[in-house]
C-alpha cells in the first residue's frame, strides 16, 4: 500500500482475517486492507504455523485509512460491531491465541481511544460479558500469503466464506450503510 501524509494505519485482529478484509474493504477512506500476523514471537510467520497456534501471532489486518474521510474510533466501532470482543482466543468454530480480539496501536492516540471505547462499552452493558479485546503497541506486521490477499472477493462461494465471511460482510454494510464506498 501506498502511504501519503494523510493516511494512517491501524491493526486489528478479530477472528479469520478474511472477514475483517472483506467488511473493511467496504468503507469510504479505508485505502487499503492487507491480511496478515502481528503479535508473535516468530521471525517468519507462515499461515500454516500461525494456524497451529504455535507463533503466537494473531491474524490481523492492517488498515490504511484517510482520518479526513473515517478516523480511528470509527473503524473501532465497525470492529466491535462485526465480531464478538468477548471471548478469549475465539470466534465462533474458529478457536486459538491465533484468532483473539486485539486492537494492535500505532502511537498513544489509538490507545487512549481504544481504551476510552472499550471502557464505554463496558459501562453500556453492550455485550452480556466483558470485552476480553487485548490493547497492545503494534509490533512487527507479517503480510499474509498472496493467495488470502481478497480472499473473500475471489472465493465467495467456498463454504467458508459463504457461512462465515459473507455475513459479517452484510453485517457491517447494515450498520455502516452511510459509510459505504459507492460502485
Amino acid at each position: 500500500m501506498q502511504k501519503s501524509t494523510n493516511v494512517q494505519t491501524a491493526t486489528l485482529a478479530g477472528g479469520c482475517f478474511w472477514c475483517l478484509e472483506a467488511a473493511f474493504e467496504q468503507l469510504k477512506g479505508v485505502v487499503g486492507v492487507r491480511p496478515g500476523y502481528m503479535g508473535g514471537d516468530d521471525p517468519q510467520p507462515t499461515y500454516e504455523a500461525v494456524c497451529r497456534g504455535n507463533t503466537g501471532h494473531a491474524e490481523v489486518v492492517e488498515l490504511e485509512f484517510d482520518p479526513a474521510i473515517i478516523d480511528f474510533e470509527t473503524l473501532l466501532s465497525a470492529f466491535f460491531a462485526i465480531h464478538d470482543p468477548t471471548t478469549l482466543n475465539r470466534q465462533g468454530h474458529d478457536v486459538g491465541t491465533q484468532y483473539r480480539s486485539a486492537i494492535f496501536f500505532h502511537d498513544a492516540g489509538q490507545q487512549a481511544v481504544a481504551e476510552a471505547m472499550i471502557g464505554r462499552l463496558n459501562a453500556e452493558g453492550v455485550w452480556s460479558s466483558p470485552i476480553v479485546t487485548e490493547v497492545s503497541p503494534a509490533s512487527t506486521f507479517f503480510v499474509a500469503e498472496e493467495y488470502h490477499h481478497q480472499y473473500f472477493r475471489r472465493n465467495p462461494y467456498q463454504g467458508y466464506c459463504m457461512a462465515v465471511v459473507a455475513p459479517k460482510a452484510q453485517k457491517l454494510r447494515l450498520a455502516f450503510a452511510d459509510r459505504l464506498k459507492v460502485g
